[in-house]
Order: C-alpha cells, then sequence, then structure tokens
C-alpha cells in the first residue's frame, strides 16, 4: 500500500470522525448548539406538588422549556424554569402547576398573557396561580360522598323512622289509611255517583256538560262580558283623555282649574255675589228694602189697589174726568 493511499484513508477516517462528533453534539445539545443559552425565569409556589427538575414548561400546550430545578425560598417553594428565549413571554402571564395524567407527571403551563405586553427579562420572576390537585379533588369528592351519605341516611330514617316517634313516613301513611279506610271508600264512592250524575246531564255541571245549547249560552255571556270590558276599556281610555285636556288646561273647566286670570274672576264674581246678598239680608238698597220692609210692601199693595179702582172709573168717565179721577186716587 503506498503513501497515496494511506493519505486518503487517513483522511476518510478523520471526516467520519468529524462527522460523527458533530452529530453527536447535535442530537446532546436537541439542534441548539450554536445558539444563546436558554431564557431564565423564577415561578413561586406555596407547594411545588411534586414538581421536579427536568418536568417540561409549555405554553399553549407547546414545549418551550423544562425546569431547571426546584429550591426553597424562605416560606414558599421556587422553580427555575429554562425557556427558549425565542418565545417571548409577556409580563403578565402566569405559571400554573397542571397534572399531566393520572398516573403521569405535572408540568408548568404558561398562560399567553396580552399581546401588547413587554416581555419579560432573564432572571424575572413570573407569575403564578394554583389549581386544584388530584389530592385536593379526591379530598372534596370524598366530603360530597360523606354529605350524600348523611342525606341518605337522613332520608332513609325519615321514611323508615327510628321507633321513637311511632315510625317514618310510611308507616304513618300506612296508618292513616288503614284509620281512615271507610271515609276513603265513602268518598270514592260519592265521587262516583257525583261523575254518573254528570255523565247522564243532571245537575248545572251534568247540563253545561252535555248541554250544547247551555255552552253556546255559555258563550255568547262570555262574548257579552268581554264586549262590556271593551267599553269599559274604552269608557276609561275617554275619561284619560279628559283628564289630560283638563290637565292641560284645554275646555271650560281645564281653564276654570289651571287658568289662574279665571279663578280670580270667579273668586271677584262669587265675592260681588255674597256682598249683594248680604245687602240684601241687612235690607240695603231699593230691592233690600223691598224684601225686608214690610211697608213699602203695602204701600205698594194698597198703590195698586188705588190703580185699579182709577182703571175702573175710567171706563164711566170721559178724558178730563178720567185724569181729575187718577189724579186724586193717587195723590
Amino acid at each position: 500500500m503506498n503513501t497515496a493511499q494511506q493519505s486518503a484513508r487517513v483522511g476518510l477516517f478523520f471526516l467520519l470522525g468529524v462527522a460523527l462528533v458533530w452529530v453527536t453534539f447535535e442530537t446532546l445539545s436537541d439542534g441548539h448548539l450554536f445558539e444563546e443559552h436558554d431564557h431564565t425565569l423564577i415561578a413561586g409556589f406555596d407547594d411545588l406538588r411534586q414538581l421536579k427538575a427536568g418536568d417540561e414548561v409549555r405554553l399553549a400546550g407547546v414545549k418551550i422549556g423544562s425546569v431547571q430545578k426546584t429550591r426553597l425560598a424562605g416560606r414558599r417553594a421556587e422553580a427555575v424554569l429554562l425557556v427558549d428565549p425565542k418565545v417571548p413571554i409577556p409580563n403578565d402571564s402566569t405559571a400554573t402547576i397542571v397534572m399531566a395524567g393520572l398516573i403521569g407527571g405535572n408540568y408548568i403551563a404558561v398562560s399567553m398573557g396580552s399581546a401588547g405586553a413587554p416581555p419579560l427579562a432573564d432572571g424575572a420572576e413570573i407569575r403564578t396561580e394554583v389549581s386544584p390537585d388530584l389530592n385536593t379533588i379526591m379530598a372534596e369528592i370524598g366530603g360530597l360522598g360523606k354529605q350524600l351519605q348523611d342525606s341518605l341516611g337522613s332520608f332513609s330514617k325519615a321514611f323508615s323512622g327510628d321507633g321513637k316517634d311511632g315510625g317514618g313516613i310510611i308507616q304513618k301513611l300506612d296508618k292513616l289509611v288503614t284509620e281512615n279506610s271507610d271515609r276513603v271508600n265513602k268518598t270514592m264512592v260519592n265521587l262516583q255517583e257525583i261523575t254518573d250524575k254528570i255523565n247522564t246531564g243532571q245537575g248545572t255541571l251534568g247540563k253545561l256538560v252535555n248541554d250544547p245549547t247551555l255552552h253556546d249560552q255559555l258563550l255568547a255571556t262570555v262574548g257579552e262580558i268581554k264586549a262590556a270590558a271593551d267599553n269599559a276599556k274604552t269608557f276609561v281610555a275617554s275619561a284619560e283623555g279628559i283628564m289630560d285636556q283638563i290637565k292641560s288646561g284645554q275646555g271650560t273647566l281645564g281653564t276654570l282649574i289651571y287658568d289662574q286670570k279665571a279663578a280670580d274672576d270667579i273668586r271677584t264674581s262669587l265675592a260681588n255675589i255674597r256682598s249683594v246678598s248680604d245687602k240684601l239680608a241687612k235690607g240695603q238698597g231699593t230691592l233690600g228694602k223691598l224684601i225686608s220692609d214690610d211697608g213699602l210692601y203695602n204701600s205698594a199693595v194698597t198703590t195698586i189697589k188705588k190703580v185699579d179702582r182709577t182703571l175702573d172709573g175710567l171706563n164711566d168717565s170721559g178724558p178730563i174726568t178720567a185724569v181729575g179721577i187718577a189724579v186724586n186716587a193717587l195723590f
């Protein structure tokens, strides 16, 4: 074998070795050998719930990193998250420990956050939320089962009784039916008689059920009642319209109620009428004296009688004599 062949073989083995090393590094680094280091975030919880290093960090169900380590920080536990730097996490996002399955492990679920929120810086702390774990859910289910068992026990006690208050509901119902069986039978017989009478058209209800004429009359009566109700509605509507007109000051009544000038005129007229009536009652004025003074009444009666006698004398005397008679009679 010459030197050239040996050199070619050595070069080929060297290239194969370099390729093998490259494939190994790419596999171990998950294709990120020459990319920048992962983004670090801190998530604090009261309880990590068996979360451990290597568990996934997911955003909308997509893996974006993993848990680097867990640690205690005072009175809380912290999980250090390594997140892909190409995936920005908004500062209003929240991290939650989610159970992967009944027999699976847990993982960190990160919410999407707001679209315009600035991303969290490397080493920043992300907000966290607590979700119920399997143990909490099972404990709540156990408590619910205990309450259901107590409720069923109460129902069973109510139905069967405890022997202290005369038995449960079923025993009391049985006793009630047994003690009142005769009354129940009589009631059933009475109901049967009533239904028989109705079927044969006896009584008012039987006639209404079996006589179509009464049925028609009843419908006509109902129609008349409806018509009367419609008329009543029309009357009420008209009354409401009249009241609206009165409230708006329209018409004579509206003017009298809401027109201040008309009200003042009425008050003045009433005052004048009252003043006149007071004067008449006191005998003031000509009409008042005529009403209150009996002497004026007697004088008027005497004068009328004299005029009457004068007129009687005119029939028997001439004009001049009549004038003289009239003057003598009046004065």
